[in-house]
C-alpha cells in the first residue's frame, strides 16, 4: 500500500462515525506509519480532537510537532476557539507570529472568534489593522468575523462601519446587525434593518421577535408572529418559547392554544423539553392549571426547569399545598432542586401558611441541598413569618441575613407590621424605606401616620421637616375607572 493510500485511510477512518471511540487507535496508525510530523495529517487530527472538545490531547499532538506550519497553526488556533479556554487561541496566534509564520484568512476567523468571546475588543481592533494590512479584508468570513466581533463587544458605530463596506451581505451578517442594535437597546434600528432585509431566516424572525418581547413591545410582537406566519416561515422551538409568554402577557389563550396544537402536529413539543416548559408557564399563568398540569404529565422528558415552572405556577395562583406535594414527588423522583425550586416551594409555604413546613425547607437548603440562600429566598420567609404574625422573628431574619436588604423585602415586613399592629419595628422599617427609597413620599408618610397613631406629634413635625428640606412632595392622590 502507498503512502497517499495510507494517508487517504486514516484521513477516512479520522472522520468517520466511530471516530470518538477510535481516536486513541488512529494516533497510534498514525504513529506506525512514521506520520506524526505530518502538518496535513496531524491538522485534520487536530481539528476533530477540537470537534470532540478533546482540547488537551490536541494541544499535546501539537507540542509534539517539530515544525509546525500555518496549516497546524491554524487548526489548533480554530480548535480552541471553540473552547472555553478561548485566551489560549490568542497566545497561539502570538506564538505563530514570533515564529514568522504569517496568518491567512482561515487565521483570522477563529481569531476573532476568540477576541469576541472573551470581549477583548482593544485586541480585536490590532487584529482589525492587520487584516486591512495583509488585505484579507475581502474575504467574507473575516468580515463577518469583525462584525461579530463588535456586535458582542457593544461597539456598533465599528461594525456598521464593517456592514456597510461589505458588498454582499448574507443572512447571518443581518441578523449579528440586529441582535446588536437591540443589544443596546436601539430596537428600532434593528427593526429598521429587519424590514429593510430582502431574505430572512426562521432565526431572523426569532431574533426580532425576542427583541420586541424583551423591550415590552409585545403587540408589536405578536403582529410580527402573524406576519412571520403568513411569510410562509415555521415556528421552530425557539420561536415558541419567545411567543408562549407574549401570549401569556397578553392574555390571547386562543393563540396560545394554537400554537399548542402546533408545536404536538409539528413533533416540537416532544423533542424539546423547552417548549413542554414554556407551556406549562403558558397556562399557569393564564390561571389553566388543568390545562398546565395534562401538559405537564404528558411530557415523556422533564428536567428541573419543568418541575419548577409548575411548582412556581401553583404558587402563583395560590395552590400551595399542591405545590408541596409535587415538591415532595420531585424530590422522590431524585432530581435535585434549584435555587429557583426553593423560591416556588417557599411561596408555596406563604400561600398555604405552612410556617414551620417553611422554616424546615428554609434550613433543608444549605442542610441537604448545599444551596446558599439567596435574596427572594430570605424574602419569602420573612413574607411567610410576618403572615403569620411572627413579626419579631421575622425582624430577626432578616437583621441576620449576609447581604442587605431590599425595598421589597422591607415591604413586605412593613405589611405584616401594619396587619398585626406592630408599630415599633414598623418604625425602624420604614425608616429603612426611607433610606433605600429617598424620593419615595408614601415613605414619609406612613412614618408620619405611625408617629401621629402613637401621639409622637413631635416627630410628625420633624418628618414634615424633612420632606421639605428634601424637596419631597406628597403624591397626589388618584382615581382608577377601569
Amino acid at each position: 500500500m502507498s503512502m497517499k493510500q495510507i494517508e487517504r485511510r486514516i484521513l477516512h477512518n479520522l472522520h468517520g462515525h466511530h471516530t470518538r471511540m477510535n481516536l486513541t487507535q488512529i494516533h497510534a496508525q498514525i504513529i506506525r506509519h512514521n506520520l506524526h510530523q505530518s502538518n496535513h495529517i496531524l491538522s485534520h487530527f487536530i481539528s476533530v480532537c477540537g470537534s470532540l472538545h478533546k482540547f488537551k490531547y490536541a494541544h499535546l499532538i501539537f507540542l509534539q510537532t517539530q515544525y509546525p506550519n500555518i496549516l497546524l497553526y491554524n487548526s489548533i488556533i480554530k480548535a480552541y476557539s471553540l473552547s472555553p479556554h478561548s485566551q489560549t487561541s490568542l497566545q497561539l496566534f502570538h506564538a505563530m507570529k514570533n515564529n514568522r509564520i504569517w496568518p491567512d484568512e482561515f487565521t483570522f476567523v477563529p481569531v476573532l472568534k476568540c477576541c469576541s468571546n472573551v470581549c477583548d475588543v482593544k485586541f480585536g481592533k490590532t487584529v482589525h489593522g492587520e487584516i486591512v494590512s495583509l488585505g484579507f479584508c475581502c474575504f467574507s468570513g473575516v468580515r463577518i468575523g469583525l462584525v461579530e466581533l463588535y456586535v458582542n463587544c457593544g461597539k456598533m458605530d465599528d461594525a456598521q462601519k464593517v456592514f456597510d463596506e461589505m458588498p454582499k451581505r448574507d443572512v447571518i451578517v443581518w441578523n449579528l446587525m440586529i441582535r446588536g442594535f437591540c443589544k443596546i437597546g436601539k430596537v428600532d434600528l434593528g427593526f429598521g434593518l429587519f424590514k429593510d432585509m430582502r431574505e430572512r431566516s426562521v432565526v431572523t424572525w426569532n431574533t426580532m421577535l425576542s427583541c420586541l418581547s424583551k423591550s415590552g413591545r409585545d403587540d408589536e410582537a405578536l403582529s410580527l408572529f402573524r406576519e412571520m406566519l403568513d411569510d410562509g416561515c415555521e415556528a421552530d422551538e425557539a420561536t415558541i418559547v419567545t411567543m408562549l409568554p407574549v401570549c401569556a402577557r397578553l392574555g390571547e389563550d386562543i393563540i396560545g392554544e394554537r400554537i399548542h396544537t402546533y408545536a404536538k402536529s409539528s413533533g416540537l413539543y416532544k423533542k424539546h423539553v423547552s417548549v413542554g416548559n414554556s407551556l406549562v408557564d403558558f397556562y399557569c399563568k393564564r390561571g389553566l392549571l388543568d390545562a398546565a398540569f395534562m401538559v405537564f404529565d404528558d411530557m415523556q422528558l422533564k428536567n428541573v426547569v419543568s418541575w419548577n415552572v409548575m411548582i412556581s405556577g401553583l404558587a402563583f395562583n395560590g395552590n400551595g399545598e399542591k405545590g408541596l406535594a409535587l415538591f415532595d414527588k420531585m424530590i422522590k423522583s431524585r432530581l435535585k432542586p434549584n435555587e429557583s425550586t426553593f423560591v416556588g416551594v417557599l411561596t408555596c409555604c406563604v400561600h398555604s401558611g405552612s410556617i414551620q413546613r417553611g422554616k424546615d425547607l428554609f434550613s433543608s437548603m444549605v442542610l441537604d441541598h448545599n444551596i446558599e440562600p439567596k435574596l427572594e429566598h430570605y424574602g419569602c420567609v420573612v413574607d411567610l413569618l410576618g403572615r403569620g404574625g411572627l413579626i419579631k422573628e421575622a425582624y430577626d431574619i432578616v437583621k441576620s441575613m449576609p447581604m442587605k436588604p431590599n425595598a421589597a423585602l422591607w415591604g413586605a415586613l412593613l405589611s405584616s407590621c401594619r396587619n398585626y399592629g406592630d408599630m415599633e419595628i414598623a418604625e425602624v422599617v420604614v425608616k429603612e424605606l426611607i433610606v433605600l427609597e429617598p424620593w419615595n413620599s408614601g415613605n414619609y408618610v406612613l412614618l408620619s401616620n405611625i408617629y401621629a397613631e402613637r401621639g409622637k406629634w413631635d416627630e410628625v413635625e420633624k418628618v414634615r421637616v424633612m420632606m421639605m428640606e428634601s424637596n419631597i412632595k406628597k403624591a397626589s392622590g388618584q382615581s382608577m375607572i377601569s
